[in-house]
């Protein structure tokens, strides 16, 4: 795409490999390319002066076009100096570049560090973007944020201002009314923190709208409980309620762009603490569906959470389900941090997820639910146990344990994420990240928007 612009703000020229430099750019500059053999290699930044010798510009290099990472020009922005920028150039469809060169700009300044900004001026409607932007946002900033500032007193406040800002309806269940109110594993998990285990429930759009639930797992920390993480296995915990803060991301962009469709949100948060009345190796816990489930190891206490708020969530039959968790190590294994596990109830529901995450850069991977696998989550004494005894498909045989609890919906969609970027990459900074967001919410506009 390449059109004339009047805006304020620095050019950002985007360039092609291999092809014609922008014809908006001076003779002096294209000579200036040519003397810094500069073709428009992916990812690279290059200043442009005036005649004056003055940084007036910048050239971007957007690689060749069949192999261009969807969100390359989120590159730009974070190499950019701050200030306010606008495209042009050669840079694809304006909506994916400006949400590319947004997310790129993002920085966690809480505790210091980089408080500039990188802008963007644009002549397109960007408003879904800016809502898709602020949806990666949330989930960043709340990954990042460490877990003495957001145990589970504070992460219910954080989600109570945020329902409150989207007047969004919330009730919390805390403490020991999670046993009162049937939702005995919820408590069991988070009982040995000093900070109670809690449950809230956001609800949001018209009462008569198609029902959809979104699910998040918010462990707050988890130290993996009586069996203890090792001190490596730790250092990343605080991301653990990544699921709950990526289905916050998406529960912003669902209303700020208005869905029709009527939303509940159900956030399990807890501690995974270590104290004399933790739960332990062997123990047997009651659940909101009736079975009963024997612990093999506390450190899979997320899909013991899940379990109870996905029963309750089934409980409405909702045509659409959708639960987020940073939930095994396994699937890390299989498909490493940028690729997140996706399991669904409909093959095609899955194939449009894939589709539209490699679309907007937020992919996936489809994986399925091996009925013959389910058998490893036998017990002798429990009607199930939550993990099995080997080390083989621990990502499959966690989603076959949720299933377990998933009751008379519509259809399913079970996002086993990561939620953290160990390196930076284009449009995604190093740290909290948001997986799973954008396709779900172009799965939803499509569906009811």
């Amino acid at each position: 795409m390449s059109k004339k612009h009047n805006l304020p703000g620095v050019p950002l020229f985007c360039v092609e490999e291999g092809k014609t430099p922008p014809s908006e750019l001076s003779k002096a500059q294209v000579n200036w390319l040519r003397e810094n053999h500069f073709n428009g290699q992916k990812g690279r930044l290059l200043p442009l002066p005036d005649e004056k010798g003055a940084v007036s510009a910048f050239a971007f290099g957007m690689g060749h076009k069949n192999n261009r990472p969807p969100l390359v020009l989120g590159a730009a922005s974070a190499n950019l100096p701050d200030g306010t920028y606008r495209l042009a150039g050669s840079y694809g469809g304006a909506q994916r570049a400006a949400l590319a060169f947004k997310l790129g700009a993002y920085r966690f300044s809480r505790y210091g560090g980089d408080t500039g900004e990188v802008k963007l001026q644009s002549e397109e409607n960007l408003d879904e973007v800016e809502a898709l932007t602020d949806a990666a946002f949330i989930a960043r900033d709340l990954i990042n944020t460490p877990a003495n500032d957001l145990g589970p007193e504070a992460f219910e406040k954080e989600i109570r201002a945020f329902g409150g800002k989207r007047k969004m309806e919330c009730k919390v269940t805390s403490g020991d009314d999670l046993l009162k109110e049937n939702l005995p594993m919820i408590h069991a998990v988070g009982r040995a923190s000093s900070e109670a285990p809690r449950l809230l429930d956001l609800r949001w759009g018209e009462k008569n709208a198609p029902k959809v639930t979104l699910v998040g797992k918010g462990v707050t920390f988890d130290t993996g409980g009586l069996n203890i993480k090792t001190a490596a296995g730790m250092v990343l915990m605080k991301k653990d309620m990544g699921g709950a803060a990526n289905i916050l991301g998406l529960a912003h962009a669902i209303v700020a762009n208005g869905l029709k469709l009527r939303l509940r949100v159900l956030l399990p948060v807890v501690e995974n603490a270590i104290a004399g009345n933790a739960f332990r190796p062997g123990d047997v816990l009651a659940s909101r569906a009736g079975l009963s489930v024997e612990i093999g190891n506390t450190d899979a206490e997320g899909r013991l959470v899940l379990a109870d708020a996905l029963t309750l969530a089934s409980e409405e039959k909702p045509e659409l389900l959708i639960d987020m968790a940073t939930l095994t190590g396994a699937a890390r294994v299989a498909l490493g941090p940028d690729l997140p596990a996706l399991y669904a109830s409909s093959d095609i529901l899955a194939r449009d997820l894939v589709e539209l995450g490699m679309h907007w850069g937020d992919p996936l991977w489809h994986m399925p639910l091996w009925p013959p696998y389910d058998a490893n989550l036998s017990s002798r004494i429990a009607d199930v146990n939550h993990i099995s005894p080997g080390g083989f498909a621990g990502s499959i045989t966690a989603a076959l344990f949720l299933q377990r609890f998933v009751r008379d919906v519509g259809d399913w969609v079970h996002m086993d994420i990561f939620g953290w970027a160990p390196e930076a990459k284009p449009g995604r900074s190093q740290g909290g990240t948001d997986q799973g967001i954008r396709a779900a919410y172009m799965m939803l506009k499509n569906r009811f928007g």
